[in-house]
């Protein structure tokens, strides 16, 4: 893993500078802009199975509400820290802009290691995170969803914990939740095929096509899994995958599905027989076509980029590049799909999902695929249009589209009282 590691909160406000400085961002919005509006740090003691208490603290910011009600997901990990969501809160704004969505953005966090508590604990541990940001949270206020550690059982204690305590159900309050409690279908492998309309989209505007393209992804969850299969039905050949244990590197090809079951069955895909060993971050460094970092932030940083060796990241992860990165990449003709444009599939299809649970219709399958294809092409049309404008990367064309549509929305707003 890289060790040259930065605060997260001062790499995201350095990439609004950037691309603020650069539009000429009225200086009376920018400070609206540059923090978040609400934060709320929370205790939250927890009974585990042996009968002693433990407290973990959790967080949930919430950036901008410029746009609408805020939107992000709620991540378990032992390293989340508060800058890190208020990070992840500030690329939930722009991502939400840059697709056109009617949100601004959020991110929750607890500091603890889920892999090591029971389900009944992490149950325990979500519902008490629910009950302590309940004030803040609601479906026209900040609507949570899945990141790393959670997933829709996650989302349905945290519906059930709101609706019990509102007196009635409320599909809404949270998306990436379970079918059968109002999800949407689609909703799962979503940011991993947004990630591969994005690349195609790319790849279609100088007459290649992905069929044959060597992929390697970092990360091995539920981003990176779905990317696995995804991009291999797509006609690419998977080369290497990692998880944060270890990976497997084959240049002849990995099976997807196959390594799929080895995670499931051993916990990690180290020790996969049918490839050579790899690092996690030795993964980022193989000779491939295209990179898929859809671990976690600052993987890719000043050290390592001058050995990357694919012509396309694709960011799956959020904030997975370094501004010092991204600059290497730039230089060296690497194309870099920004995180805020390629991994939105998932923030596309929870705000469908939302739509949906409002309305109480739900939408076909197929259906919800075509409509996060066409919001998917037109947000990577405009980026693109704007590198060629600008004269700029991809990154600073997203940020520049995102941040003067909340810019003009704050404007138009005002300031009250």
């Amino acid at each position: 893993m890289p060790t040259d590691r930065l605060n997260p909160w001062e790499m995201a406000r350095a990439q609004f500078d950037a691309a603020a400085d650069r539009i000429e961002l009225d200086p009376n919005v920018r400070p609206f802009l540059r923090c978040p509006r609400r934060e709320l740090t929370v205790s939250l003691p927890v009974r585990f199975d042996d009968g002693r208490i433990e407290a973990f603290t959790g967080y949930r910011v919430q950036h901008n509400f410029a746009l609408g009600p805020t939107k992000g997901g709620i991540r378990y990990h032992p390293d989340v820290t508060l800058d890190e969501v208020r990070a992840l809160a500030m690329w939930m704004t722009w991502k939400c802009s840059v697709m056109g969505l009617p949100y601004g953005g959020a991110k929750g966090g607890i500091i603890c290691d889920p892999k090591k508590m029971s389900l009944g604990e992490v149950e325990r541990l979500t519902r008490r995170y629910a009950s302590e940001v309940f004030a803040i949270i609601g479906r026209d206020i900040d609507i949570p969803a899945p990141d790393v550690n959670t997933d829709a059982q996650t989302m349905a204690w945290i519906m059930d914990t709101y609706s019990m305590t509102i007196g009635y159900s409320v599909p809404g309050i949270v998306t990436g939740k379970p079918i059968e409690l109002g999800g949407s279908y689609g909703r799962n492998e979503a940011t991993s095929r947004g990630a591969l309309i994005a690349v195609q989209r790319l790849l279609s505007k100088t007459k290649d096509k992905l069929e044959g393209k060597r992929i390697a992804i970092q990360g091995y969850g539920n981003a990176g899994w779905n990317a696995a299969w995804l991009f291999e039905k797509a006609g690419a050949r998977i080369v290497a995958v990692s998880d944060s244990q270890g990976g497997a590197y084959n240049k002849k090809g990995l099976n997807p599905q196959d390594v799929h079951r080895f995670k499931e069955k051993s916990g990690t895909i180290k020790g996969y027989p049918e490839g050579e060993a790899v690092t996690n971050a030795e993964l980022l460094e193989v000779d491939c076509d295209i990179l898929i970092p859809a671990a976690l932030e600052e993987q890719i940083t000043k050290r390592n980029a001058p050995r990357i060796k694919a012509r396309i990241v694709a960011e799956a992860a959020n904030g997975p590049t370094t501004p010092d990165a991204d600059k290497i990449l730039f230089g060296k003709g690497v194309t870099v799909i920004p995180d805020i444009v390629c991994n939105a599939g998932g923030v596309t299809v929870s705000y469908f999902e939302w739509v949906q649970s409002l309305q109480g219709y739900f939408w076909e399958e197929d259906e919800v695929n075509q409509k996060l294809q066409r919001v998917m092409d037109r947000a990577m049309d405009e980026v693109l249009a704007l590198t060629q404008k600008e004269k700029c990367d991809l990154r600073t064309a997203a940020y520049i589209k995102a941040i003067s549509r909340v810019a003009r929305a704050t404007q138009l707003r005002g300031l009250f009282p």
